[in-house]
């Protein structure tokens, strides 16, 4: 466990050499990489926090938009003596990797993007042509979902783990871990803190013009290439890439395609 700002952050850290910094997102924990991290430790020091209230991270009564959450993994780098890291961030992660990698870009030597969108930024206009996900705004009303979801934890994660791997589902030991991480009122209103401070996120992010660190975007389903049209103005240095066969939850889905991809753009 490490202090930093306010709370203290889970992180798994292995391996050594140039820092990489891996942020997930939702419903999952560090535990989503644990099959790329094998990937990247032959040649990196892999950091793998829990993000705040998730996982074994302090459930904090507040600091879930992205610019918090970048301010987390920014004091993480410092706690662990890095002066600068490669950082890749998923689904929810995105956005503070993101927003880190712009407002900080001498703490950031590369960024990866990986299924998610950064929020009303120009480009996504097809994927949200149906409007954005039901459950986006069912976990943004406050109290509602976990009142709902009380007793019914297990069941809700499993139709995300399922869809998220386009029915292939996760390693059985990782799936409890997730459940666990994911059980109990204050839990849950951690995980969806996360979702009720996507306007605030996404503010920041509008105001957080270009990115000058190289960037990778990978996409999958159902993002696919709806990232890299974000990214694409307002990035200096953009690589994209579209895994093909692959759902959302990418590290675990695909982690054969994924590592590589990571180090080679990483080396």
């Amino acid at each position: 466990m490490f202090a930093v700002n306010g709370i203290e952050v889970n992180a798994t850290v292995t391996g050594s050499g140039p820092a990489v910094l891996l942020l997930h997102g939702f419903p999952h924990t560090a535990r989503v990489w644990s099959e790329v991290i094998p990937h990247l430790a032959r040649d990196h020091r892999v950091i793998a926090p829990d993000l705040r209230g998730l996982g074994a991270t302090t459930r904090a009564p507040g600091g879930y938009d992205g610019g918090t959450l970048a301010a987390d993994a920014e004091a993480l780098l410092d706690a662990l003596g890095e002066p600068d890291a490669a950082v890749v961030g998923i689904d929810a992660g995105a956005p503070p990797a993101f927003l880190l990698a712009a407002r900080r870009p001498h703490r950031v030597r590369g960024l990866v993007l990986v299924e998610s969108l950064l929020g009303t930024l120009p480009g996504a206009e097809d994927f949200l042509a149906g409007g954005p996900p039901w459950w986006f705004g069912f976990h943004a009303v406050p109290d509602l979902a976990e009142t709902v979801l009380i007793g019914h934890e297990a069941d809700y994660l499993d139709w995300f783990l399922t869809a998220g791997t386009r029915g292939r589902g996760v390693p059985r030991a990782i799936r409890d871990e997730f459940v666990d991480a994911h059980t109990g009122r204050e839990s849950l209103r951690c995980a969806f803190e996360h979702y009720r401070a996507m306007p605030t996120t996404a503010r920041q992010i509008a105001t957080a013009g270009r990115l000058t660190v190289p960037t990778l975007a990978v996409g999958a389903h159902p993002v696919g290439d709806a990232l890299e049209r974000q990214l694409r103005p307002i990035t200096d240095d953009l690589t994209a890439h579209v895994i093909p066969d692959c759902g959302h939850i990418v590290p675990l889905d695909r982690p054969d395609v994924l590592g590589p991809l990571l180090a080679d753009f990483l080396a």
